[in-house]
């Protein structure tokens, strides 16, 4: 998609962030016209990608990423290396890895529409590279997943509706209620596009920027919540809503979407 660029209002306008997630003060921003894609990559690219270059990611270098704990295949257990402090849901898995998403045993057939995770900053990186794009800033993140729509709480409006993303249901994280009992990445066009026709820019996975989180440090910011986001706990998946993770990192539902600069005369 190509947007048009301008001056819009960033950030939480109703006070609701985490406030270690710095989603405030909401600032007047000016993004230049940029291209960015509708959806976040999916496993058949991010595949095409990998059968052209022979590119591995660091989850398959490192021999690990992690699994949400429901989702673990049950041929992977013996290959659980241990839980997460603080976190416990999320469980090191030895083989798990964008092409092995729920560890040894698991594979991502049938799910060619689905969105590429396991992909750590570096990674989509290279992928970018490769494609010719780049990551999106973040604020340009947050122009297009509004869809035109300042200063509300979702691409749609201010209204809470679960049948619009594609987040956690029931009692996080032990029992998913959501219908079909199950969690994890749904197809890009499980739900609608927002008004600037991009899709799942709340929930479904976090997606990369190429933003540093801070601005001084070496995180980067991440964008757009999850199918595990809920507002026992998180609370991410407004449009303002942002977070952060090392550049190494990898989990079973991080993405990317990508980004490229407009340049005149650029009619695509």
């Amino acid at each position: 998609m190509t947007l048009p660029g301008g001056d819009f209002r960033m950030g939480d306008a109703f006070d609701e962030g985490h406030p270690d997630d710095a989603e405030g003060p909401v600032r007047t921003v000016t993004v230049e016209p940029f291209r960015i894609d509708a959806t976040a990559v999916t496993n058949a690219r991010f595949a095409g990608f990998v059968r052209a270059t022979g590119y591995r990611t660091e989850a398959e270098r490192y021999g690990s990423s992690f699994v949400f704990h429901l989702l673990l295949h049950p041929r992977a257990r013996d290959s659980v290396l241990g839980a997460v402090a603080g976190a416990p849901w999320w469980l090191g898995v030895e083989g798990a890895c964008w092409s092995a998403p729920e560890g040894p045993g698991s594979d991502v057939e049938g799910r060619a529409d689905h969105l590429v995770v396991h992909v750590s900053y570096h990674d989509a990186l290279a992928y970018c590279a490769w494609a010719g794009a780049r990551l999106p800033t973040e604020a340009e993140w947050e122009y297009a997943a509004r869809g035109g729509l300042e200063g509300r709480r979702y691409p749609w409006g201010d209204d809470f509706d679960a049948d619009r993303m594609n987040i956690w249901q029931g009692d996080f994280p032990r029992v998913s209620t959501r219908p079909g009992g199950a969690t994890g990445t749904v197809p890009v066009d499980a739900y609608g596009p927002n008004g600037s026709g991009l899709y799942n820019t709340s929930g479904n996975v976090w997606e990369w920027c190429a933003d540093r989180f801070p601005p001084a440090g070496t995180e980067r910011v991440i964008r757009g919540g999850s199918y595990l986001c809920h507002a026992s706990y998180c609370n991410r998946y407004r449009v303002a809503a942002r977070s952060r993770n090392t550049p190494d990192s990898s989990t079973g539902h991080g993405g990317f979407r990508c980004a490229w600069d407009v340049t005149a005369g650029d009619g695509t």
